[in-house]
């Protein structure tokens, strides 16, 4: 028995798979374009600016083409929906490249120094501390901007598509105004000359010698090839530690490919149970509610705690735990699933008779996503925050755009186990990754922790051997904003 696809356009659920295919494509590839562009030429600021604006362009398109007056006409709304998609993969892409690196923008380097509190505690800046409450304060509106779901699907469920979707023209139309109101007070980091040439040689020279780094400097290549280069030392670090930041970009394709199961599978599993009345595809709203909930938890009460026993927990410890924290949601996805089947009156068919779905509440699914919101705020923020600190300055956006492809392969690969998206073989997905992640946790961990020590190191070095950390404090904007430049930072406990 097939399960019917709503949908007002009618193409059919492979035509609709193959669009959505399409539009991650843009969305995954083209945001090394945007970071090329923003890095090279127009600048994050600028380039954001655009991509807002090509997301507005998107919404308008197939606002418009699903109005009532249009509901008639069919090739009209394809062709929408179609460009509309186009521009909104294009516009995604360009924001995926350069918002997360504008965001680190905003807090510019600064050398640690004493701060005295309003509660007349003498603190000492840290740059590392002040990054990651940023990123997690980010990652915290993103998902309060998430909740938006649940009023789009009962819009399109009440009211009609043309409803659901004057919810994001409405949102999008406000960002590009934003941005050029308050252009004065933001930083904006100035496009350099294109070092991808440079960064090709250096990364040519190391590999030349097993990726011996020191073979790179200009005092080797001067030494053993008589050449001069164009690069000094410090750059060939930059491109060492943005290779490594690549690496553990690299790790994250399997955790995508679990994130992915939100969209797809998750909602699939949500109608084999009892709903209540409420749409399966709402359901997954309950990981954007825990993000928001567990969010401040994690940052007030987690990470000081951790911190202040002494414990580097820093950002290869953290992606740890969240690969950790996702076997643990697919092994409860898996759990789920097999409780579905042992239930009637259908048992390993849940929607394939009269009586269907089998007799299982759907709430019984929520734990998997609280389990997920805690491995996106432990893996997702601290993967930005840590790409963004590691990234050669003039190559902020480039790294960051790495990140994506690395999202593009675990959707790739989601299309490669698609196969076993059905009854039962989803019950062996589930299994099997958690097992993946439970394996590439500690793999992860071996490969990577030497970074951490690092870490750990100058946290002791900066606050005279003081391991103890309190909350970050962030300032306001300088007046060297147009220069790229600002002050305070975080704090620890001096």
């Amino acid at each position: 028995m097939a399960v019917a696809v709503p949908g007002t356009l009618g193409l059919g659920q492979a035509t609709a798979t193959n669009i959505a295919s399409a539009f991650l494509f843009l969305s995954f590839l083209l945001p090394t374009v945007w970071a090329i562009i923003s890095d090279t030429w127009l600048g994050r600021h600028k380039t954001l600016c655009l991509s807002y604006f090509l997301n507005f362009c998107g919404c308008l398109i197939i606002f418009v083409t699903s109005l009532p007056a249009f509901s008639h006409s069919q090739i009209t709304k394809v062709v929408g929906l179609g460009v509309a998609m186009i521009v909104l993969g294009i516009g995604t892409a360009g924001v995926k490249a350069t918002a997360s690196p504008f965001i680190g923008d905003q807090y510019a380097e600064a050398a640690p120094q004493v701060i005295t509190t309003k509660k007349v505690e003498r603190v000492i800046a840290n740059r590392a501390l002040t990054l990651q409450y940023i990123y997690n304060v980010s990652y915290w509106f993103t998902n309060i901007a998430s909740l938006s779901l649940v009023a789009s699907t009962y819009l399109e469920k009440l009211v009609g598509f043309w409803a659901a979707y004057l919810l994001p023209l409405c949102a999008t139309w406000t960002l590009v105004p934003l941005l050029l109101i308050f252009h004065k007070s933001l930083v904006k980091q100035k496009p350099q000359a294109n070092i991808l040439p440079r960064a090709s040689q250096v990364i040519v020279c190391a590999g030349r010698n097993k990726f011996n780094w020191e073979a790179a400097t200009p005092v080797y290549q001067s030494e053993k090839f008589g050449r001069q280069v164009e690069w000094d030392d410090k750059f060939v670090f930059e491109i060492k530690r943005g290779l490594q930041a690549c690496k553990v970009m690299a790790c994250f394709v399997p955790f995508h490919l679990c994130m992915n199961q939100i969209t797809n599978n998750l909602v699939s599993q949500a109608g084999q149970m009892r709903l209540g009345g409420i749409p399966n595809d709402t359901i997954q709203a309950l990981n954007s509610i825990a993000c928001v909930l567990l969010g401040p938890v994690m940052q007030r009460f987690v990470y000081p705690i951790v911190r202040g026993r002494g414990f580097a927990f820093g950002p290869i410890a953290r992606i740890t735990w969240a690969f950790i924290m996702m076997s643990t949601a697919m092994a409860y996805a898996a759990g789920v699933q097999k409780l579905i089947y042992t239930e009637g009156p259908c048992y390993y068919k849940p929607l394939q008779c009269e009586k269907s779905p089998n007799d299982v509440s759907v709430w019984i699914q929520s734990p998997v996503y609280f389990l997920l919101g805690v491995a996106e705020i432990l893996g997702f923020t601290t993967l930005a925050e840590y790409s963004y600190s590691e990234a050669p300055r003039n190559m902020r956006s480039l790294v960051q755009a790495m990140a994506q492809l690395s999202s593009g392969a675990g959707s790739a690969l989601g299309m490669a186990f698609s196969p076993l998206s059905k009854d039962p073989q989803i019950l062996y997905l589930y299994t099997g990754l958690s097992v993946t992640m439970i394996t590439t946790a500690p793999t992860f961990w071996l490969m990577f922790r030497a970074y951490d020590d690092r870490i750990f190191e100058e946290a002791h070095s900066s606050d005279d051997g003081s391991n103890q950390a309190a909350e970050p404090m962030v300032s306001g904007p300088s007046d060297a904003a147009e220069t790229g430049e600002k002050g305070d930072g975080a704090k620890t406990s001096a």
